[in-house]
């Protein structure tokens, strides 16, 4: 397994078995063993290495941690895996007993970060904080707005294959396309084609499916740790402009009552793929925020 999967990857792969073995977590483990733990949660369809403009710096300072969520990329997967943020979070948490891991920060993208949100609200005493990158969680839906989302991707699948799906969502994370983003795609490609195509289908509608109806924001009080989100101005995911209409700026200040402390930054020209699109800034931010908070502890 290690030599199949070692060339999508930037970072040498690992793997860890968790819930009693039914679930293997496969992960990079990069940076000094002895710093805080960054634990990198990726995006709906991606893998860690949506990450790696992150890890390559910030590994000189903290011991950097991605995983694969499982039924993506060389995680296990299977038909009967729930894929909810529940089924998610629960998966972290037991990777974090079984690495014995303390003084984590939380890093989520996307879909990563509603599970980052839901695994935070439990208060594990390992976790120390987040840093949340364009999260899901922030945006709420009502019934008809669930039921609106849900028909709508629902057409977009049957009008697309999954390949294309896949590459139209990653291009249209960015408001400024990268040209370095290529070969990221074609490796998610690549693992994609590895599997039943049915599995990949079902995962990506359990997903999102869960990330409507397992809303996370009557939880945001019960987050202790303090959260740091950034987002892109331009970010064309979140908020759902057909549904919600406002900025994010708007969105995170609709927010903010709801959490116990909260930061934010919103970065200019930039569009949902914040990570990779403005990584030195991400990096920046990223950096500073740990070290503030390490000192105050």
């Amino acid at each position: 397994m290690q030599q199949s999967s070692a060339r999508f990857y930037p970072y040498t792969v690992h793997y860890c078995p968790i819930l009693f073995n039914s679930v293997t977590i496969a992960y990079c483990d990069e940076g000094p063993a002895d710093a805080p733990v960054l634990l990198f949660i990726h995006g709906l369809g991606h893998n860690f290495s949506a990450w790696q403009r992150n890890i390559s710096y910030l590994k000189q300072y903290y011991r950097c941690i991605a995983i694969d969520l499982p039924g993506n990329g060389s995680s296990s997967r299977a038909m009967d895996y729930p894929y909810s943020m529940h089924f998610f979070a629960s998966c972290i948490k037991e990777f974090i007993h079984e690495l014995g891991l303390e003084r984590v920060y939380l890093c989520g993208h996307s879909m990563g970060g509603q599970v980052a949100f839901t695994l935070a609200a439990q208060n594990m005493p390992q976790v120390k904080g987040l840093v949340q990158c364009a999260p899901a969680g922030i945006e709420t839906f009502n019934d008809w707005e669930r039921s609106l989302y849900k028909s709508t991707m629902a057409l977009v699948d049957m009008l697309s294959s999954e390949e294309n799906s896949l590459r139209k969502a990653i291009q249209n994370s960015f408001y400024i396309l990268s040209a370095d983003i290529q070969p990221f795609i074609h490796n998610l490609l690549e693992q994609l084609q590895l599997h039943p195509k049915e599995h990949y289908r079902k995962m990506m509608e359990a997903c999102i499916g869960a990330m409507l109806d397992e809303p996370v924001s009557d939880r945001f009080a019960d987050i202790a740790v303090p959260v740091y989100i950034l987002f892109g101005e331009k970010d064309g995911l979140i908020p759902n402009r057909f549904i919600h209409p406002v900025s994010v700026r708007q969105l995170l200040l609709s927010a903010q009552p709801s959490f116990r402390a909260l930061q934010y930054e919103i970065i200019p020209r930039c569009g949902h793929f914040v990570q990779w699109e403005k990584a030195t800034d991400v990096n920046h931010y990223i950096h500073s925020f740990i070290k503030e908070q390490e000192q105050k502890s």
